[in-house]
């Protein structure tokens, strides 16, 4: 796909993973406690047509996709769950679970994972298998290891794992 082909596709879906964002923002989770919040992405990928476990390391979220005759197996990984924080930003997509905020950005990285999924299932624009990795817990330092520690890995190996963070507050 062109680099132009990829911004109009970002623009064209933009207020749709946007509303997508405001909800996951509006019903943060704590911990390993992101039970909403995995079922949504879950749900979301089955319908884009991921083969999806749930549970892994607990409740986090691992989704596959293969395409092609590629071999490399790629993961991509995001984090799902919030802080500890009274809200009291009064925007109408404010947290609605008192003392829970997603100050820290996990709702935009759970939602940019999930852009890329769609993307990729609709478009098909990879070769080889593509494992979407969603972490409960990273807050507490805890979900990377409880998924690891259930066979992350043996079960759903890569030959490389990307991921991200923003830093909320960094001026443009």
């Amino acid at each position: 796909m062109q680099k132009n082909s990829l911004v109009g596709d970002i623009v064209a879906n933009a207020e749709r993973f946007s509303a997508l964002r405001r909800d996951i923002h509006a019903h943060p989770e704590l911990g390993f406690e992101v039970s909403r919040t995995a079922e949504l992405v879950a749900n979301r990928l089955r319908d884009w047509g991921y083969q999806v476990e749930t549970g892994v390391g607990r409740i986090g979220v691992v989704a596959q996709l293969k395409n092609g005759s590629g071999t490399r197996i790629i993961g991509l990984r995001a984090d799902m769950d919030a802080l500890p924080i009274f809200e009291t930003t009064g925007l109408p997509w404010e947290s609605k679970n008192h003392g829970h905020m997603h100050a820290c950005g996990h709702d935009g990285h759970t939602t940019m994972l999930l852009a890329a999924a769609e993307y990729l299932a609709r478009t098909k624009n990879f070769d080889g298998t593509l494992n979407l990795i969603f972490q409960p817990d990273e807050e507490n330092l805890c979900g990377a290891r409880a998924m690891m520690e259930d066979g992350l890995f043996e079960r759903f190996p890569c030959d490389a794992v990307y991921a991200m963070h923003n830093m909320p507050g960094l001026p443009l």
